[in-house]
Formats: C-alpha cells, structure tokens, sequence
C-alpha cells in the first residue's frame, strides 16, 4: 500500500516508537496508584515524557503538560474550562470540528461567536480577526494548518494580537505539533492543543493539553486521580487536576520514544523532506486540465497536504478508484471540515486529500501522479 493519509494518523513510526509501547505494555504499573516498582516506574515515564513535551513546546513548566485520550479532548477541555456566558469568542472558516462543535456546544450557553472567513485560496486575514474583537472578547481559538489545505496560518501575528489585547489563544496544532517548531512563549499561545498520533509519529489514544501560566481551564472530567481522595471536589494543582483517570501510559511511551526520534531527526528536516514530495506531487499534476487543485499552493510555509478533485467525480469515488485500482491510501469527504468545504463550494463533492511524511518515497509520488492521470483521461 501507498499511504498518502499522514495528515489524518501518521501510518510510518519510528521503530523505536513501537518498541517503547511494547516495553511499557510489559513492565509498567499505573503511575500515583502504589508504591511498588511498577507504578513508581509508570511515575518516572510520565515524568521524563512531559519534560521532554516542556521542552519541545517551549512550556516553561512540565507541570502544565497535561495528557489526555487526542486533540478533541484537549479542545473541549480548554474551550469549555475557559469560556463562560457573556464571553465572545472568535474563530475561523478553517477549524476542525473539534473546534467548531465545542464552540457552537458555548453558543448555546451563552458566548458570542464571530468566525472569520478566508480568501479565495482558504487563507486568514489577520485585520478580520482584529476587527472582530471587542470588549467582550476572551479567547481567539485557531488552527495552525488547516487539515484540508495545508494553509499556515500566521500565529505569530496573531499571538501579537493576544498580547496587545489581553486575550486568550488557543492553538489547534494537530497538523503541526513534530513538523513545525512551536514555541509556546515566544508565540504568545496561552493553550497548545494536540494529538500524538499525527505529525508527533507517537501512538494513537495519546493527546496533548499545553498551558501558558495562567491559563488554567476547569476541569472537563472528574473522578480519581490517586490523590486527594476525600475531598469531593477536584481543586488540585496540575497536572492532576486535568488528568482524572488512568492515564494511557503505553501511549505516552510511544511519544516519549517519538520525542527522541523528532530531537535526533529534526522537525524542519522532516518538513523539508515531506515538502520536496508534496511539491513533486503538485509539479506533476498541476497541468492536468480535469483536476482542480485548493488552497495556498505558492505560500512558503505550509504542511505538505494536498487537496483535489477530478472534474464532478465525486470525491469518495476517486479515493475507492485510487485505493482499489491502485493501491494508494487517501482521504476523501468533507475532512470535519466543513466551513471550508462550503468556502470551496465542495459541500455534495467532497475533496481528495493527499498528505504526505518523510517516511514516503519519490516512486510512490509518481506513482500517485500516474494514477489520478489516468482517473483524469477516463473522465474525458
């Protein structure tokens, strides 16, 4: 199989990764609930992997790395604990579902929502997300890259913007987190929310909840944390407060592992890498007159994922041809995207998303481009 669906898990892991997982699955207990060598040991990997995600992220503090099950938790964590009746909240046409159902969830309890729209290729311009805010104004909650397009946007501004304004910024960085370097500190970002199955190259199950001092959410869940046990409430100091549960252990092995392999590898290294391929990919279909091509194909950042379609195919059509034809792995539909469907015009279509890692092979690119040219010449 050639798999072109990075963008939705990372198929390709470090070998390392696994064998973390499968280290951990043998030897560790469940960390603050014992004494005993296997939990002490659980502890100790918990420990070493939040300040390796401290540093990774510029934290500041590996006590406010807080692990939870994937990104939709840690943005239903920070926007439901962060938001309150009366607040207003601005947004984009760009966001995840897992940015958009919990915020249209606050909508509902009483904040006001603004979403900025794009231009003609799916960017943001940042003087909309400027003149949207007002008094009232709390927290700007946006993606780093969009996962249909690969638009980057321009958090740095934006975190500016934040600072100038005294609002809170929570960043989707579900695209980007292990493929562009995130500094929370220097970028202003109040919340950095992700998954550690992406671009992280960890385990599935495994998300990530980073906070800025003084971004504390409420807790979205309570129950035992191993501490503490007769109060009634879960006022506790973080980590913990956030962490109510068994947390997934064999998952945040995997990641410490990933953590490794990114620091040796090198993020802009692997971006470099994906990107050669993902500009191969375009360079070879570009041309093609039955296939249109979305987003901002000429920025100078952006994460190498690719969307298209073929004509009025249906989008869903063209992944099954590709897949079963051709043995290549894609993504088709709406993404959990869907305001940048409706942007693009693509609601009943779909797109077909082709994201691309450092682990795929300039063969297999090719191999990508023959395969939607011949889907082209059938639809003539």
């Amino acid at each position: 199989m050639i798999y072109l669906d990075h963008a939705a898990t990372s198929f390709h892991k470090p070998p390392e990764v696994a064998e973390a997982v499968y280290h951990a699955i043998l030897n560790t207990g469940n960390s603050g609930r014992g004494v005993h060598g296997a939990s002490l040991d659980a502890s100790r990997l918990i420990y070493k992997t939040r300040e390796k995600l401290s540093q990774l992220f510029n934290v500041g503090d590996s006590a406010r790395v807080v692990f939870t099950s994937n990104a939709t938790e840690s943005l239903n964590i920070a926007i439901q604990g962060l938001l309150k009746s009366g607040d207003h909240c601005i947004t984009t046409a760009l966001e995840h579902n897992s940015v958009l159902r919990p915020l249209y969830l606050m909508e509902k309890q009483g904040v006001r929502l603004t979403v900025v729209g794009t231009d003609k290729k799916g960017c943001i311009d940042i003087s909309q997300i400027e003149a949207a805010i007002c008094k009232e104004s709390k927290v700007i909650v946006i993606t780093h890259a969009s996962n249909v397009l690969g638009n980057v946007t321009e958090i740095e501004q934006i975190g500016k913007l934040c600072r100038q304004y005294g609002l809170l910024l929570i960043l989707d960085a579900s695209q980007t987190a292990g493929l562009i370097p995130i500094d929370m500190q220097k970028l202003g970002i109040s919340v950095l929310c992700c998954s550690g199955h992406k671009s992280l190259l960890g385990p599935q199950g495994i998300g990530l909840l980073c906070l800025a001092e003084g971004a504390i959410p409420n807790p979205l869940k309570v129950g035992g944390t191993g501490m503490d046990s007769f109060s009634h409430t879960m006022d506790l100091p973080l980590p913990t407060r956030l962490e109510a549960g068994t947390l997934n252990t064999h998952g945040i092995a995997g990641l410490s592992a990933a953590c490794d392999y990114l620091n040796h590898y090198g993020q802009l290294q692997i971006l470099e890498e994906a990107t050669v391929l993902a500009k191969r990919f375009i360079a070879g279909i570009q041309d093609v007159p039955g296939i249109a091509l979305y987003g901002d194909l000429d920025a100078i950042v952006r994460t190498p994922v690719v969307a298209l379609n073929i004509r009025d195919m249906d989008s869903a059509e063209i992944a099954d041809e590709l897949f079963y034809r051709f043995n290549i792995a894609t993504r088709a539909g709406a993404h959990c995207a869907p305001l940048v469907h409706k942007a693009f015009q693509t609601e009943e279509q779909g797109m077909v998303r082709f994201s691309f890692s450092h682990f795929n092979t300039q063969d297999e690119v090719d191999e990508a481009i023959q395969a939607l040219r011949t889907l082209e010449e059938e639809t003539r």
